[in-house]
């Protein structure tokens, strides 16, 4: 808690510099594969304080995030299942397995309205071998669509979203933090009761494969 609360606070002190767009660019590839703290924390603040600019750092943020997707994307190919096993909890990844049995490729744009790490569904993706086109495309839906939201409430809200936060700054900043931890907890919760439910998943046979089956290799 108390380090994800740093490394909040360290990425928001971004926005006082001159070099908050860079900033920006570079959380948003960095937590595609591995930073734990979304580029929103920064994006927030950064078109808060130059409302005029809030749809250019939605789209530096998109940018920068699939700009790091497309690098998850080759690291989950060249290391495969064991380094899903290696680095993330099972049931993470049964979870995430289980919305591209269900969805394909199109469930990377689940990932960009749930608490469930971009890295994960990126990594993964190339690791269950799902087609890299497809991938980016459904990439900028999800993850633009996240943040060109952000940016159009604040585009609408701007102003009432500045006031509270001017007042309230340190008590929103715990609280993204509390409900971006609960968001952890509740998935890990999710995921577990799914797999004692659903046990063993039959294989498909190698007749009728597709790229989403294959996951299940």
């Amino acid at each position: 808690m108390e380090i994800l609360r740093a490394l909040i606070e360290w990425t928001t002190g971004w926005a006082t510099t001159p070099y908050g767009g860079v900033a920006l660019f570079a959380i948003a590839f960095a937590e595609s594969s591995f930073f734990p703290v979304p580029p929103d924390v920064l994006l927030i603040p950064l078109a808060l304080a130059k409302t005029s600019w809030a749809l250019l750092f939605a789209a530096v943020a998109t940018v920068g995030s699939l700009a790091g997707g497309i690098l998850g994307y080759f690291i989950g190919d060249k290391g495969g299942r064991p380094l899903l096993q290696r680095f993330f909890k099972p049931e993470k990844v049964a979870l995430v397995q289980g919305y591209y049995r269900r969805y394909d490729v199109w469930a990377v744009g689940i990932a960009g309205f749930t608490p469930i790490p971009y890295k994960l569904f990126s990594i993964s993706a190339g690791a269950f071998g799902l087609d890299l086109k497809r991938f980016v495309l459904a990439s900028i839906v999800g993850r633009g669509g996240r943040f060109f939201l952000v940016g159009l409430a604040i585009l609408a809200f701007g102003e009432a979203v500045k006031a509270f936060l001017d007042e309230y700054f340190d008590i929103a900043v715990v609280a993204f933090a509390i409900l971006f931890i609960g968001g952890f907890y509740a998935i890990n919760l999710l995921a577990r009761r799914g797999a004692s439910r659903r046990g063993t998943v039959s294989r498909s046979s190698d007749s009728d494969r597709t790229p989403a089956s294959m996951m299940e290799d």
